[in-house]
């Protein structure tokens, strides 16, 4: 299978914990360009580093093996180990050397089991740290400098151990007063506020920042969320889905080369909305890289040959950009347990460093009340 295989245009999730022989057979067929776990892939360490094992050996070319570890109750590697602090947690702590020993620690940690990708850090400003939009807890900052400086470190530190990184949400969920897990949000800032606030983070991060005495630390590549922004689409669309936000705002105005994906496209705000072949069709056509399916996974078949009816140039563009982001993956360390535990070992201390003793001893609640983003 050569690297332009139309799957390479395909990030999907893996439906259990070890590989069944109809899903193996499935990947290998379609050969996704990207494999993205969740907490029901994740049993063991020696059975998370098989199945990530095993995903690379079905692959004919190198694949993407991402995850969200981002600290907190969207950390899914705390189902086997500690639970890092999270985001605000560590921006409430003010201790930027804390933050960057997180980076450094979550990617010795994805490594050992094989990753190549994680996806954030998050790069939202907090406007409520109480909104019911997915984010709580989640969020750097509340201003501008703040998200840049405590996000920057932590991105510079995982990416120096060989973990690529994932910026998100563009062009910034913040203001979203509803969850895109279950509908799609509407977001009525004008684009001036926009450019003050949410764009001016990620133009911290997409390498094409004049901002005098700010740092540019370029991520690897960005998630578009699936919020409909009036001032950019007057009718009804998610970002996800808008040639106007992915390619004319964040490829030809703010300059960024890096790989683009989708948020998931199984969450409510575009299964309401959009079938799958009308979903996979404007998810390239704006410009995206990767169309993230997590769930629906037997369809990635279906995706498979919506995509070999695409106009030539955008699978092309599409193609070119994920074997560009591929060629700077960096190969996994050799599996230990030993060097997992003493991994771990760290996260504890930090989350102790970051919380205190007592406060480290509670982990994030466990329910069903919980948003999807926990849950998977």
């Amino acid at each position: 299978m050569e690297s332009e295989s139309l799957g390479q245009l395909i990030l999907t999730g893996v439906s259990g914990k070890e590989l069944d022989v109809k899903t193996a057979k499935l990947f290998r067929k379609v050969q996704p360009g990207g494999f993205i776990l969740f907490g029901r892939n994740i049993e063991s360490a020696t059975q998370l580093r098989k199945l990530i094992d095993d995903l690379r050996e079905l692959s004919a070319v190198e694949p993407i093996i991402t995850i969200d570890q981002e600290g907190g109750r969207v950390s899914r590697l705390r189902l086997i180990g500690n639970e890092p602090p999270n985001a605000q947690q560590l921006r409430d702590k003010d201790d930027v050397d804390l933050i960057r020993q997180h980076g450094d620690i979550t990617g010795r940690l994805l490594r050992v089991f094989g990753f190549n990708l994680d996806l954030c850090p998050v790069l939202d400003m907090s406007f409520d740290d109480n909104a019911d939009n997915s984010l709580r807890g989640r969020c750097y900052g509340k201003t501008v400098e703040q998200v840049v400086r405590n996000a920057g470190a932590f991105n510079d530190a995982m990416r120096k151990q060989g973990i690529a990184s994932c910026g998100k949400h563009f062009p910034g969920y913040s203001a979203a007063k509803s969850d895109a897990h279950y509908e799609l949000p509407r977001i009525d800032r004008s684009r001036e506020e926009l450019d003050r606030a949410e764009l001016a983070v990620f133009r911290a991060f997409t390498g094409r920042d004049s901002s005098p005495g700010r740092p540019t630390n370029s991520v690897d590549s960005l998630m578009i969320c699936h919020g409909w922004y009036r001032c950019f689409e007057p009718t009804r669309k998610p970002a996800s889905l808008s040639r106007r936000i992915v390619t004319q705002l964040l490829r030809e105005e703010m300059g960024f080369n890096g790989l683009i994906m989708t948020d998931d496209l199984d969450m409510g705000a575009i299964l309401n909305e959009y079938s799958l072949e009308e979903t996979i069709r404007l998810a390239i056509a704006a410009g995206n890289d990767l169309a993230m399916i997590c769930h629906r996974i037997p369809e990635i078949e279906q995706v498979h040959r919506i995509l070999d009816t695409l106009p030539r140039d955008q699978i092309d563009r599409a193609q070119e950009s994920v074997a560009r982001f591929k060629k700077k993956l960096t190969p996994p360390h050799k599996f230990s347990e030993a060097a997992f535990r003493k991994i771990d070992n760290e996260i504890w201390d930090l989350r102790v460093a970051v919380l205190g003793e007592e406060r480290a001893k509670q982990r994030s609640p466990e329910d069903a009340k919980r948003s999807p983003v926990e849950m998977y």
